[in-house]
């Protein structure tokens, strides 16, 4: 049988640090109300906002080059890509084929998942359907972002501003036959789109309108309409509901307990969240691993570079029973069990 393994991991982050109070030089906020709020003390964005260098797809690119190093594999044995970003250097075409061409990949498919924080998971769902069928063998799964550069640094923003950073997580997912490797044991994927304007960006979809506006009427178009925008509230109260069900769902599907779980890494949204999912689990502080406080949310990034950075710590050794779980903008939420 088929088998769907991590044979590779690596992540990578910008070196520039801001901190919550070099955010309070730009926005009427502190170090306390960031931190009680998100759990979230410094973020990484990339040194210049206007970077053409340091994009999303390069994130990728140098988190993709640890992930194939680890598998002892270069670009070529690579089958197929699948890149999830909300934060596409293009509106189009999309990453996975800037990454194909960075890592210098042969002519091989390279796909771009669309779902926010969910993104890395409906990506190792898609890459593991594919391993699973035979069709591929070796399968880059990416997750990056650069928030930096569309963020509000302003009173107006900040609710939404002061939570997001940049990064990149990648995995080499990898067909093998081999008993004692590890496995995709389960997944879950679901979506609730009636509450899109919950959490959402509107510009430039296609919804509003704003060819036409913004070539006649720009000095009446919103920062609230081009930046993003959050029910704060009305998300986390969904995030604590939906996180619990579908790691559940996972569990039960593949006939294990909490008990039976070696790491749970959620989706880094807000500290309090996992902190909430923790105690209705009774999970102990080893048994999960957050690390918004340094990077804040990275969205698509989040779940891969906390595996990694779970992984390099010791804190998940080879076969280990681990869970991912993330919730976000759709509303999208899922979660994916596996043996390392």
């Amino acid at each position: 049988m088929i088998k769907s393994t991590i044979k590779g991991i690596g992540f990578h982050v910008p070196d520039h640090v801001v901190t919550n109070d070099d955010l309070a030089k730009l926005m009427t906020t502190n170090d306390e109300w960031i931190t009680e709020r998100t759990g979230i003390k410094e973020r990484r964005h990339r040194a210049n906002r206007n970077d053409a260098q340091e994009t999303t797809a390069y994130l990728g690119f140098k988190a993709s080059e640890k992930a194939l190093q680890q598998a002892g594999l270069t670009a070529k044995d690579i089958d197929y890509i699948v890149f999830a970003t909300l934060s596409p250097d293009y509106y189009f075409p999309g990453c996975g084929v800037l990454l194909q061409d960075m890592l210098g990949c042969d002519t091989i498919g390279a796909l771009d998942v669309r779902n926010q924080c969910s993104g890395f998971v409906y990506a190792m769902s898609v890459a593991n359907a594919f391993i699973k069928s035979g069709t591929y063998k070796n399968i880059l799964v990416v997750g990056a972002e650069v928030h930096s550069f569309g963020l509000d640094f302003s009173d107006e923003g900040r609710g939404v501003s002061v939570i997001f950073g940049d990064g990149a997580g990648a995995i080499v997912l990898s067909a093998t036959e081999d008993e004692n490797a590890g496995d995709i044991l389960a997944m879950n994927m679901h979506s609730e789109g009636k509450y899109a304007d919950e959490l959402c960006t509107q510009f430039p979809g296609s919804k509003y309108g704003w060819s036409d506006r913004m070539r006649k009427e720009p000095e009446n178009v919103t920062n609230k309409e081009v930046y993003p925008i959050m029910n704060g509230n009305f998300v986390f109260k969904h995030a604590v509901t939906r996180f619990p069900e579908t790691m559940q769902e996972a569990l039960d599907k593949a006939g294990k307990t909490i008990d039976d779980l070696d790491m749970f890494i959620p989706h880094q949204a807000n500290l309090r969240i996992a902190q909430f999912v923790q105690q209705k689990f009774g999970l102990p502080d080893e048994k999960i691993h957050n690390n918004i406080q340094k990077y804040g949310n990275t969205t698509a990034a989040s779940i891969p570079i906390a595996l990694s950075e779970a992984i390099e710590l010791g804190k998940i050794k080879r076969g280990d029973l681990v869970l991912l779980s993330a919730f976000g903008s759709g509303f999208t939420w899922g979660s994916v069990l596996f043996q390392y």
